[in-house]
């Protein structure tokens, strides 16, 4: 099986930075795409960026320009920066990895357990 840890997560005053980590271990034949979501409180998991194995990204309107996702394929680890962070930004912030196991013919979307954002003065 495939297990993600995230890493990152902290207390940011608005307009700082914060860089997110998450890494998948396990028994891993490949890895397509891995992701990063968010939730607020009282609000539905959304797709924050999305990278996939040959490096296309695709980012919510609400992020472009301020944060940037990366994956270094050797380490099997993605990476999430986040610019000019804003009150709105406040969420447990999810990775997703959509990998391979190996011995499985199939692919499935593995889930970390999630790190805290918070973004207050």
């Amino acid at each position: 099986q495939v297990q993600l840890v995230e890493s990152g997560g902290g207390l940011v005053q608005p307009g700082g930075s914060l860089r997110l980590s998450c890494a998948a271990s396990g028994s891993i034949f490949s890895i397509n795409a891995m992701g990063w979501y968010r939730q607020a409180p009282g609000k539905q998991r959304e797709l924050v960026a999305i990278i996939t194995s040959d490096g296309t990204m695709h980012y919510a309107d609400s992020v472009k320009g301020r944060f940037t996702i990366s994956r270094d394929n050797a380490k099997n680890t993605a990476y999430l920066q986040m610019n000019s962070l804003k009150a709105e930004d406040t969420a447990v912030y999810y990775c997703k990895a959509v990998a391979q196991a190996k011995g499985s013919p199939y692919s499935y979307g593995y889930w970390g357990q999630g790190t805290q954002v918070t973004v207050s003065s």
